[in-house]
């Protein structure tokens, strides 16, 4: 009876040194000595793409949470630049508050995994939206004048 197939140490070196980020595709095959065929044939086998999808999603998974982690500090900046004394900020960070939620939905739907929103909590996001937008566009509005 054989083992489970295994991605050998080479393979592995090279995906790590790929998603470290310090060398490009082609400066990591070459550090490795690996050719572009063999790297080819590599990506033909389910395995090394497997690991490589694996990597890509925690990588993905990881710029998500950090982004996440900073949201509530962005848009606090951006709550505060909306009273710049320059016109063009506050005006341009109005804008980018009444389009997040947008922005939001669209990441959403394009979302391979499944969301799961409390409604309640839904209702409220959108009533803080429109509340927002009402003061941002009003604020927008004396700006000009």
């Amino acid at each position: 009876m054989t083992g489970k197939k295994r991605l050998t140490k080479r393979q592995l070196a090279v995906i790590d040194d790929i998603f470290s980020g310090e060398l490009d595709e082609q400066a990591v095959l070459d550090e490795h000595k690996v050719s572009r065929n063999l790297y080819n044939r590599w990506l033909d086998d389910g395995l090394f793409v497997s690991e490589f999808d694996r990597r890509i999603i925690s990588a993905h998974r990881q710029s998500a949470a950090l982004i996440a982690r900073y949201a509530p500090l962005a848009a606090a900046k951006l709550v505060q630049l909306t009273e710049s004394d320059k016109e063009e900020t506050a005006r341009k960070a109005c804008v980018d508050i009444i389009s997040l939620p947008a922005l939001i939905d669209k990441r959403m739907a394009h979302s391979t995994e499944p969301q799961t929103v409390d409604p309640d909590i839904s209702d409220q996001t959108q009533q803080l939206s429109e509340a927002t937008a009402s003061r941002l566009l009003a604020a927008l509005a004396q700006a000009e004048q």
